[in-house]
């Protein structure tokens, strides 16, 4: 696989500071039952890397101390770790929102029997995958009859509650393009979403969050070998919005990978680019009790405009419209 971090780094961005911390995204491991096109984390069946239950005591401790309001639980597909269901338990005891970004096919996995309901119990916020509602650019990108098990899964959602309103369980849906391209306005293409599958397969879900696919790891490879790299860089740069920079997600988000090291955001996990600007190679979560965060630089490249292009991306979605 081609390195993106050397085509990133000698960037122009602007600077940005963190402001109150409010959300830790942990990513629980890189294990994953899909390998998608896009994936900036190189997910896939065949890694090993995943977070033990010592490192998510520490999660938990500093959940705690900080008082954050919001677990992020990502991977791979979090719920493959051994331990997703205790971190999730004992992170609603403290009162923490926790949001599950959910592949929809891991329902259907071997040993995954009841984890919808499980879900549905601590009233975990679902994020969940389709890049599109059509069933043949699905499986193009994610693998053939992904799409099909993906319905399964939402369906599996709706009756319990998911996506209903009035039910307090919130399922939302990601869009990611089909290449290299940005996302089309987001509330435009979640009134077609919402339209089709629920006219086409009785599905329901709240809301939709397009997301630009960054230029790093795998998807990054791809677009170097096929010589398009610079072709995508250049749209997003031209892209660029200003007003964006107030509500990128690594303003107020730390990212936590599977052995406890701390960054930015998960793109900066994914290009090892280490918190902030401290000269310390790299951040632990056991090296940050009391350390004040606010007003730290953050850590940009090149591919920070990936997330300030056009109508912006964070893992809330769009940021303007």
């Amino acid at each position: 696989m081609h390195a993106t971090l050397p085509h990133l780094i000698d960037s122009q961005f602007p600077p940005l500071k963190r402001t109150q911390l409010q959300t830790l995204q942990v990513n629980l491991g890189y294990l994953c039952n899909q390998s998608c096109l896009h994936c900036h984390v190189n997910a896939g069946p065949n890694r090993t890397e995943l977070m033990d239950r010592t490192t998510m005591d520490m999660v938990l401790a500093y959940l705690r101390d900080e008082q954050i309001q919001t677990l992020d639980l990502t991977g791979g597909a979090p719920e493959l770790n051994p331990d997703f269901r205790y971190l999730v338990t004992e992170a609603r005891k403290l009162g923490v929102t926790v949001i599950d970004r959910c592949n929809l096919t891991v329902l259907e996995q071997p040993r995954q029997e009841g984890l919808a309901q499980f879900l549905a119990e601590q009233q975990v916020q679902v994020v969940a995958s389709l890049p599109c509602y059509l069933e043949e650019n699905v499986d193009a990108q994610r693998g053939k009859g992904v799409f099909a098990e993906s319905l399964r899964g939402l369906k599996q959602l709706n009756e319990l509650g998911y996506g209903i309103d009035g039910s307090g369980l919130s399922l939302n849906l990601v869009y990611n393009p089909q290449g290299a391209t940005l996302p089309p306005p987001q509330a435009a293409l979640e009134a077609d979403y919402k339209t089709f599958l629920w006219q086409k397969y009785g599905i329901r879900f709240n809301q939709l969050l397009t997301l630009t696919n960054l230029p790093i790891q795998r998807f990054g490879s791809l677009l170097i070998s096929k010589g398009k790299f610079k072709e995508y860089m250049d749209l997003l740069k031209a892209s660029y919005q200003v007003d964006n920079l107030a509500s990128v997600m690594c303003r107020s988000l730390l990212s936590v990978d599977w052995q406890g090291f701390v960054y930015d955001c998960d793109f900066n996990q994914m290009l090892d680019l280490s918190l902030g600007d401290s000269q310390k190679k790299k951040w632990h979560l056991s090296d940050l009790q009391g350390e004040n965060l606010y007003g730290r630089e953050i850590q940009v490249a090149d591919h920070c405009y990936g997330c300030t292009a056009g109508q912006g991306s964070s893992c809330g979605g769009a940021l303007s419209e």
